[in-house]
């Protein structure tokens, strides 16, 4: 994988980071924990500009969040809310509960989308709710620029100051994402098994 980066982004400039960090949106596989650092080394090489490489990393991941965002705003959440309630039995999902994180979202969704694009294995996902819960498109732009910004300045930092090294950013922060993602995974199940046992003693 970080082979395939490199060779990219050596052809491709900045192009090929545009193109990574919206693929990274859309197949969270292509870790931004291995595209970020790998521009910042070839900035620090004197290959790329640095501020270019944050920006273009920057318009990457959030033309990358547009697909899941308009994924969410067709399906909606009145058609969630009617699917739960004919075939959410078995996820003892209800229509209640839905209207319930929508209303959620709705309260704290700009900080959600702010501080999610930060956090590795869930950035990526925010953009469904956010578009089912119909956020307002400039509002999603806005604080998904401000929180794609700072992560891919951290990320593109670390490789220009880390060089050849740069790689050790994808060895930490790897492991972090899956760690993330296993606690709400997790968090799902515990959920899961907490309604059914309500519904059982109910």
């Amino acid at each position: 994988m970080a082979d395939w980066v490199q060779n990219l982004m050596d052809s491709m400039g900045y192009l090929g980071i545009l193109l990574l960090m919206i693929l990274e949106n859309i197949f969270p596989p292509i870790p931004s924990e291995l595209i970020m650092p790998s521009a910042g080394f070839a900035a620090s090489r004197g290959d790329l500009s640095l501020p270019l490489v944050i920006l273009v990393g920057t318009v990457g991941s959030v033309l990358g969040t547009l697909p899941l965002y308009y994924l969410g705003r067709a399906f909606g959440e009145e058609k969630l809310v009617k699917w739960a309630d004919q075939y959410g039995k078995w996820l003892t999902l209800s229509g209640k509960d839905i209207r319930k994180a929508d209303d959620w979202f709705d309260k704290h969704g700009t900080k959600a989308v702010l501080f999610g694009r930060l956090v590795p294995g869930i950035r990526s996902l925010l953009s469904l709710p956010a578009g089912m819960s119909e956020m307002p498109m400039a509002k999603f732009l806005i604080y998904s620029s401000i929180g794609s910004a700072v992560w891919a300045s951290i990320l593109a930092g670390a490789g220009y100051l880390l060089g050849e090294n740069y790689d050790r950013v994808e060895q930490y922060v790897g492991p972090a994402s899956k760690v993330i993602l296993a606690v709400v995974v997790v968090a799902a199940i515990v959920w899961f098994v907490r309604r059914k046992k309500a519904q059982a003693q109910g």
